[in-house]
């Protein structure tokens, strides 16, 4: 029997839901956190890396029994995949989308700019947690919250002069 009514999993370009697109990103930013391969992870779910490539990419979707495995393999829970969701994207599930998923939208989607998923995020991260020593580990997390902190400060004070706009010389 045909299912009525019903909205589809794919977007009417008949590519990747960006649902699963997010769940994918998320899945490789926590495997990569950790320093497993494609091949590492699949081997421990029973998967070929081709598989957990598919998943990545958001080209295959993830069923909730499999959802469950990768959370307890990557040590998280099942909503961390769903974390830092856009709305725009959260939007699109199948249940909600309604007119599809226009050019626009998925223009800004993929060109989001997220720091989570960039490599030298991950780089730090993994620089970060090879410090053996606790003390100075938390020492360069203050610091670096610190620079942060200044480096926002100064880009604000920077706008706030620019509005004001340069003052007039005095002769």
């Amino acid at each position: 029997m045909a299912r009525r009514g019903r909205p589809k999993g794919r977007s009417s370009d008949s590519g990747p839901n960006p649902v699963d697109v997010h769940v994918g990103k998320r899945l490789r930013l926590r495997r990569t956190m950790l320093g497993f391969s494609q091949e590492k992870l699949g081997e421990a779910i029973g998967l070929t890396f081709q598989q957990v490539q598919k998943y990545e990419r958001g080209t295959n979707r993830i069923g909730s029994s499999r959802l469950f495995d990768l959370s307890r393999v990557l040590d998280v829970d099942v909503g961390y995949f769903f974390e830092d969701m856009p709305r725009n994207v959260a939007n699109s599930s199948p249940a909600q989308r309604q007119g599809g998923w226009s050019e626009g939208d998925q223009a800004a989607f993929e060109h989001q700019r997220d720091p989570m998923v960039k490599r030298e995020t991950l780089e730090l991260v993994r620089a970060y947690f090879k410090i053996e020593d606790e003390s100075i580990r938390k020492r360069l997390f203050e610091m670096t919250k610190a620079l942060g902190s200044a480096s926002k400060k100064a880009k604000d004070a920077q706008e706030e002069k620019k509005k004001r706009g340069r003052p007039k010389k005095s002769r």
